[in-house]
């Protein structure tokens, strides 16, 4: 990993382990925008070579992991040619993450809000800090859920409390995530960092193949899940992000009011 092609990403070696940082150098709250949504999907094709490291853990940085897409961006995104080109760097994005051959290990440090949601929910064992929150609040700026959101949290709790999240992009905490098996162990903020990094240590000492062809086997039912589900919603995606509501709700968070939505 070439530390020096990345910006918003930092990266340590930990023995046989690999931690990424989402580490935006200028936002404190690791928003995604064009640089930083660019660096993730150049990101897991390089882990999909690394053939050095046993185990990936993806955390963030300031205390948190990420809080989504930065408003001025998505505005951005609707000039000739953006929206198609950062389509295809999603669908990449999502599927080169489940192609990483290695365990990917979430540490959920802080909220994990839109496409950080989705990148945290489809890594292979998810770690959460007691004091995160995890949503997806894509309709809360009249947007279609395309981030890979419609498969991941179905197949974590089923499509009926999917749907009631993802309707109304209310925020899950850390100990109602563990409770509906949205995430795998919710621990004291403190001790996140060790007992992810434990955890991952563990897989490291375990059988290289045996422990990368069970993974790949089992996102077998992932990707059954995104081939029936994200090229439909990504694609409404794009469909909304060119609608007057959208454009009213970045209006109304601009100008710090409540949307009006009138379905156009």
């Amino acid at each position: 990993m070439i530390q020096d092609d990345f910006e918003h990403l930092r990266f340590e070696t930990l023995g046989e382990v690999l931690r990424v940082h989402i580490d935006h150098r200028t936002s404190p709250t690791n928003t995604i925008d064009g640089e930083l949504h660019h660096e993730l999907a150049t990101l897991f094709p390089r882990l999909r070579r690394d053939h050095v490291h046993r185990v990936v853990i993806l955390t963030g940085s300031k205390g948190v992991f990420s809080v989504g897409a930065d408003p001025t961006w998505l505005a951005e995104l609707g000039e000739p040619g953006r929206i198609e080109r950062t389509r295809f760097d999603a669908r990449a994005m999502i599927w080169d993450l489940l192609d990483v051959p290695v365990p990917v290990v979430c540490a959920l440090n802080g909220d994990a809000v839109g496409l950080g949601a989705s990148i945290a929910l489809l890594s292979d064992v998810i770690f959460m800090a007691e004091g995160a929150t995890i949503s997806d609040p894509h309709v809360r700026v009249a947007l279609a859920a395309g981030d890979g959101g419609t498969a991941a949290w179905p197949l974590a709790v089923g499509p009926a409390r999917a749907k009631e999240y993802l309707l109304t992009g209310d925020p899950v905490p850390a100990p109602e995530a563990e409770r509906i098996g949205l995430v795998n162990h919710v621990v004291p903020d403190t001790e996140l960092a060790d007992r992810a990094l434990a955890f991952a240590q563990r897989l490291a000492a375990g059988a290289p193949l045996a422990v990368q062809y069970t993974k790949q086997a089992i996102n077998q039912l992932v990707k059954q899940s995104l081939l029936a589900t994200f090229d439909v919603a990504s694609s409404l995606q794009m469909v909304t992000l060119r609608s007057e509501d959208h454009r009213e709700a970045l209006s109304a968070i601009a100008e710090k009011r409540p949307p009006t939505f009138r379905g156009h």
